[in-house]
Parts: C-alpha cells; sequence; structure tokens
C-alpha cells in the first residue's frame, strides 16, 4: 500500500465511455446554479446602486454571489435528482433494490474500528448486522474484524471481554476476529491501512462500518456481489439513514434526513457518476484499489494544516479514482443505517474534527491528476465549513452599513469634480424580490423532496401519511432556522481556530442521550448568547424594523443555551410530528441490535486489572493478543518504563493504580513483565465489591 505522492500524476488505464446523459447532467448542474448565481448577482447590485455604491456595500455584495452560488448549487443538484428519485429504480452497476438475492463467490471483510467507545453498545449492532448476514445464507463467505485503536485501559479489556462472549455466541471463532493496535498511527485510516496491508490480501472487498453502524444483510450481500459483477468499481457507496434518535435534535436530524437526504444524495448520484464521493463508512471497497490507490501522505507544515490527513474518505476517493477505479453511490439500495449525536453540543465536537479536516484539504486541492469532479467534491467539503463565517461576515457587513445610514451623516458632495451628488441608498422593493428568490432557491429542494413524497402512496404512509409529514416539514424548518444562526457562529469560531494554528485533536463522540451536562454547555454557548444579545441591541438602536427583519438571527443566538437544552433533552421529541420510515416500520435488524442492547446491557466501567484477575480465559486471551508484549534492546518508551517503576514499588495493586495515569496503566497492560506484576498484586487481595463487580461484568 504505497503511499500516494500529490506531485506526480501515477499511471492508469484511459477512462471508460461514459453516457452523454452524464455529460448533460453535469452541465445542468453547474450551468444551471452559475445562470443564477448571475441573475441574483445583478439583481442584487440594483439594489445597492441607488446613489452608488459604497465599499461596505461591495462587500454586502461579494459575501451575497458567494453564499448565493452555493445555495443554487445545492438547488440545482435537488433537481437533477428529483426524476431520479420519482423513478425509484437503480440506475447503475446492476443493483437491485428488491427481488431474489445474488450468488458470491469471492470473501469479504467486515471492518469494524473503534475508539474508546462503549463495546456492549457497538457490540449490539454488529451482532444484529452479522445475524441479519447469516440469514440471507452468505454468512459464510463474510469474516468480521473489530479493529481497536482505544487508549483508555478499562475500556480495552471490556472490549475484549465482549468479543470473547460475541465469539461464544457465535459459535465459529474461524469468522471473527479482534486486533488492537498498541499505537494508533495515522488515526481511523491508518487503522485501516494496517489491516489492508496485513491481511487485505485474502479479500477481494471489505466493508467499512462505523461504530454506530447498522445494516442488513441483503444490503451487503447485493454490494458484495455489485463489486464482483463491476471489476473496474473501486468504491460503492450507500445512503446512511439516520435512526434512534431520542432527543428532538436527534429526531430532527434523522427526519430531515430521511425526507431531504434521497433527494441531495439521488442529485449527487446523478451528476457525480463514477467519480462520486466517500463518506467514510457504510460502503464496500475493492481491497486491491484501496492498497494500490488510497495511501495517504502525510502533509507538511505543522498542525492543524500539517500532519495525518483527518478527513481522510474524501481525499482516499479522489485518489482511487486517480488510479481510474469507478467510485459509485447507491442511495436507491436500503438497508444501511446509523445514528446522529444526540445534541447540538455534541455535533459541535464532532465538527470540530471535520471542519479541521475539510480545511485540511486545501493542500490537496492543488494535487496533480486528480478528477475535475473529485475537485469539486473537495471544495465542497471546504465550502461546507468556510460558508459559516462567510454568513457571519455578509451579517456584520449588512448591519454595518446600516449603522453607517444611521449614524454617520451621509457626503451628498464629496471631494473632487462629480456631475450628481452621492446619495447613499437601497432599492427596497427590489431588496425584497431578491430576498423573496434567495429563500426560494434556498427552501425549495424541501418541497420538491415532499412532493416526491405525496407521489408515492406507499412513502407517505411510511412517514405516519402526507399531513403528518407536511407539519414535520414546517416544524423542522423553524427550528431548525432557529439553531442555524448557533451553528453559524459556532462554526465560524472553529475556522478562526483552526486558521489561528490550533489543533483540536480527536475525541471520541458521545452517542448516548441519558445526560445533559448544563455546566459545559453555558461555557460553550455563553459566547453565542452575548452575540446574539448584541446584535439584537444594535439592529434595535437602528430602528424596530431592522431588529424585527433579524429576529430569527438574534433570537437563535440570544436563547442558544436554552434552544440546545430543550433539543438535547432525551424524550423532548415531538414524537407525533417527526415520524420517519424506521420508527413506523422498525426493520427487523434495527429491533435485533435493539433487543441485543437490552439483553447485554453495557456494565458499570469496572477496573481492568481486577476485571483479568477474575476471568482466567480474558487474562489468556489478552495475553496473546500483545504483539508487542516484551521489551526489546533500545526500547526505552517512557511510559511503559514508568509504569513498570511505578508497580515495582507498589505495595499493593490499589498503590499501584493510584500513581499510574491512563497511558501508563495502557502501556502496564501491553507488557508482560508489568501485566505479570499487576496480576500478582491483584491475586493477593481483591476487594470483594471489585471481584463481584469484575464478575458480573464477565457474565458469570
Amino acid at each position: 500500500m504505497p503511499v500516494q505522492s500529490l506531485g506526480r500524476v501515477p499511471p492508469a488505464p484511459a477512462p471508460g465511455p461514459r453516457p452523454v446523459s452524464l455529460f448533460f447532467r453535469r452541465a445542468f448542474v453547474l450551468g444551471g446554479a452559475g445562470a443564477l448565481t448571475v441573475l441574483a448577482a445583478h439583481e442584487m447590485y440594483l439594489v445597492l446602486d441607488v446613489g452608488g455604491v459604497t465599499l461596505l456595500e461591495y462587500l454586502v455584495l461579494c459575501l451575497f454571489v458567494v453564499l448565493f452560488a452555493w445555495i443554487s448549487f445545492a438547488f440545482t443538484n435537488a433537481l437533477v435528482g428529483l426524476p431520479s428519485l420519482l423513478r425509484r429504480t437503480a440506475g447503475q452497476l446492476g443493483i437491485a433494490p428488491a427481488g431474489a438475492l445474488p450468488s458470491l463467490t469471492a470473501r469479504t471483510a467486515l471492518l469494524l474500528p473503534v475508539y474508546n467507545e462503549e463495546p456492549a453498545r457497538v457490540l449490539a449492532g454488529l451482532e444484529a448486522t452479522c445475524e441479519s448476514l447469516d440469514a440471507t445464507g452468505a454468512g459464510a463467505h463474510f469474516d468480521v474484524f473489530i479493529l481497536s485503536d482505544t487508549t483508555d485501559p478499562d475500556v480495552w479489556i471490556a472490549e475484549e471481554a465482549g468479543f470473547l462472549d460475541l465469539r461464544a455466541r457465535r459459535g465459529d471463532p474461524g469468522q471473527l476476529f479482534y486486533r488492537r493496535r498498541p499505537r494508533n498511527t495515522g488515526r481511523k485510516a491508518g487503522n485501516i491501512a494496517e489491516w489492508v496491508t496485513r491481511f487485505g490480501g485474502a479479500y477481494e472487498s471489505f466493508l467499512i462500518l462505523d461504530a454506530d453502524s447498522v445494516m442488513t444483510g441483503a444490503c451487503i450481500v447485493r454490494l458484495a456481489a455489485a463489486m464482483e459483477a463491476n471489476p473496474t468499481a473501486g468504491l460503492i457507496q450507500t445512503l446512511p439513514v439516520i435512526v434512534g434518535g431520542r432527543t428532538l435534535f436527534a429526531r430532527l436530524q434523522q427526519f430531515a434526513g430521511r425526507l431531504y437526504g434521497p433527494l441531495i444524495a439521488h442529485g449527487l448520484a446523478s451528476w457525480s457518476g463514477p467519480e462520486s464521493n466517500y463518506w467514510g463508512h457504510n460502503a464496500m471497497i475493492r481491497t486491491r484499489a484501496f492498497a494500490e490507490g488510497a495511501g495517504l501522505p502525510e502533509l507538511k507544515g505543522p498542525r492543524p494544516f500539517g500532519g495525518h490527513i483527518l478527513s481522510h474518505d474524501f481525499i482516499e476517493a479522489a485518489l482511487m479514482r486517480r488510479r481510474g477505479w469507478g467510485m459509485h453511490m447507491v442511495p436507491w439500495l436500503e438497508g444501511s443505517y446509523e445514528e446522529g449525536p444526540p445534541t447540538l453540543a455534541d455535533l459541535a465536537v464532532r465538527d470540530r474534527r471535520w471542519c479541521q479536516g475539510n480545511l485540511q484539504h486545501m493542500a490537496v486541492l492543488p494535487a496533480r491528476g486528480l478528477h475535475p469532479v473529485s475537485r469539486l467534491h473537495l471544495l465542497t467539503g471546504i465550502g461546507s465549513y468556510l460558508t459559516a463565517p462567510l454568513w457571519l461576515v455578509m451579517l456584520l457587513a449588512g448591519l454595518a452599513t446600516a449603522l453607517q445610514a444611521r449614524f454617520v451623516p451621509p457626503d451628498y458632495f464629496p471631494s473632487g469634480f462629480a456631475l450628481f451628488p452621492s446619495w447613499p441608498a437601497q432599492d427596497p422593493v427590489r431588496a425584497v424580490w431578491v430576498f423573496v428568490g434567495t429563500m426560494a432557491v434556498l427552501l425549495l429542494p424541501k418541497l420538491f423532496a415532499f412532493a416526491a413524497l405525496l407521489a408515492s402512496r406507499a412513502g407517505r404512509q411510511r412517514f405516519g401519511g402526507g399531513v403528518r409529514a407536511l407539519f414535520g416539514m414546517l416544524a423542522e424548518t423553524l427550528i431548525s432556522g432557529l439553531l442555524a444562526p448557533v451553528t453559524m457562529f459556532t462554526q465560524s469560531a472553529a475556522v478562526v481556530s483552526i486558521l489561528a494554528g490550533r489543533d483540536g485533536g480527536w475525541q471520541p463522540q458521545r452517542r448516548d442521550d441519558d445526560r445533559i451536562d448544563a455546566a459545559s454547555i453555558l461555557r460553550f454557548f455563553l459566547p453565542h448568547t452575548v452575540a446574539g444579545w448584541l446584535l439584537g441591541g444594535a439592529a434595535l438602536s437602528i430602528s424596530l424594523p431592522l431588529f424585527l427583519w433579524m429576529t430569527p438571527v438574534v433570537l437563535g443566538l440570544a436563547l442558544a443555551i436554552p434552544l440546545v437544552m430543550w433539543t438535547g433533552a432525551a424524550r423532548a421529541s415531538l414524537p407525533a410530528l417527526f415520524r420517519t420510515p424506521e420508527e413506523q416500520e422498525p426493520p427487523e435488524v434495527l429491533l435485533r441490535a435493539r433487543q441485543l442492547r437490552k439483553a447485554n446491557p453495557a456494565p458499570a466501567p469496572s477496573e481492568a486489572v481486577a476485571h483479568l484477575a477474575v476471568a482466567p480465559d480474558l487474562a489468556a486471551f489478552h495475553r496473546a493478543q500483545l504483539v508487542d508484549g516484551e521489551r526489546r534492546p533500545g526500547d526505552y518508551a517512557p511510559d511503559r518504563l514508568i509504569a513498570v517503576a511505578k508497580i515495582e514499588d507498589a505495595p499493593n495493586l490499589e498503590a499501584a493504580l493510584g500513581v499510574l495515569n491512563p497511558r501508563e496503566k495502557a502501556a502496564a497492560l501491553g507488557d508482560f513483565h508489568a501485566l505479570d506484576l499487576l496480576l500478582a498484586l491483584a491475586s493477593r487481595k481483591v476487594e470483594p465489591l471489585t471481584r463481584v463487580a469484575a464478575l458480573e461484568s464477565t457474565g458469570a
């Protein structure tokens, strides 16, 4: 799996023939967005050019053009996807959305990368997926790999215990494997690459799952068969449907994703063709294509722009496409599911990492040999975060223009020769029409998706009826409109932070919705609240109509804290409004995953050493898994050496655990000598409650 050069074009076969319709679809999406932008720019210029255009007004005009181009692109993407969505046909690769399952000949691997996740929750989804795959009769063609990059020592041992339980229930140890890397070099991308170089040669393809992924066996079999039937296909990406939300915020996300997502995805698939994108999970990948084309380079320079590529999926797709492999999207194939963040605060944590990763793509854009559509995907990823600060700057520039008109006396006769006076003014009537047109371009894709829903009786029933879906769409638009300024401010702060050189790191995602940390929400969203009150005060000082005009933005920011608390509270979900097909008729695989979570609930966090001390089979498996358990000459890893010294000096287990930090404890659990010392201390005296907790966590 060679590291790919960004400055050299690798050899690749000549591209195959493309249907003429693909050229016209791309021309419609890009040309249509460009034409709409030119028209809007002309109208906005006429709004501002009543008595001459000031410097601030030019700034507003430029920002308006950029942002309108962004929403125009989304609009034409939705338009081109509407015929495909209405036909509800399989489009490409010969993948039928229903009917008899195809037969398989090649072996496929299912890869589940995990990083400090709750093991019971993750393994329940994996077990449900495997059971669904067995039900198809094709389970013998698949092996499953749990690829751990976990750094928390207690979670590490809980993962191993959960794996042993799962393997015992599955009854076939030859198809289920667990591996933990002692050093998570390259993060998730490095985790997958390490598997490819060690085990990938045995498998034609591999399916990437995320920690919250659940997929039906039928969906997986169809993906594997399509990979066998299309030798030039390098990647086939499904459309993961968000499920399982209980908070209002999570249910808003899954309702919007389920109603509008298919239209957006059909549009992307329609004009992207074999140059589609990769979203990092719930996708089938040809092992050879990934190995020869997706070796990620390390970007030059310091973090946050340099170092390992964080948002690796876009880059891997672009590099594989550069090698001639087809990247395909199949939004019509159902049976692919994931979960969403339970609160806006959790989304902000994930968004910070994605923001840094997408801004890193600016260093990859000039890479030689990339397909123009791949570059466009990278640009849209960058733009999805840069538009937030542009929106904020445009808002402030417009407010500054109003303040200038209100408090700065106009200079009707500036110095120098002028035939006519300079009248700083705008055309209010035309401004209203520009606003109406902008809102139409922004909101019509939602109406297109709703119209496609109404066109199918089965579709209406799956959402609980057209009337319920309509009211759900209206409520989602209203609540999302209030949350949009909060997201704008959060993403703007993230962009500024990244441009200032701050690395956000890689934090595990919180997936449970059982609690809200009110103190952290108060600290995080207090700047948003202050900004909202300042904007409202500035607008009100100019005029009441301006304040009313800015009410959606001002309210969203000023009420950020109660909004986040309200939408993030468990069961504040308005179940009558935001029904989705997966709630109306839950798929068997999701019901099974839910049942397994209840049958195998996550135990209370147990201390790793005590857990190993009372579970000899687990301790034996743990030792067998260590690939770096002995110190070799020249190995002076400080965490390992310090851990050994602290353990040797400790009079008992409690004292040893009290002086080890998490990194040192993980190093000790990965070292034969230190592990033996810890288990020896544990065997002398194990507190009764600790022993009982450890026994309960292993099911004894």
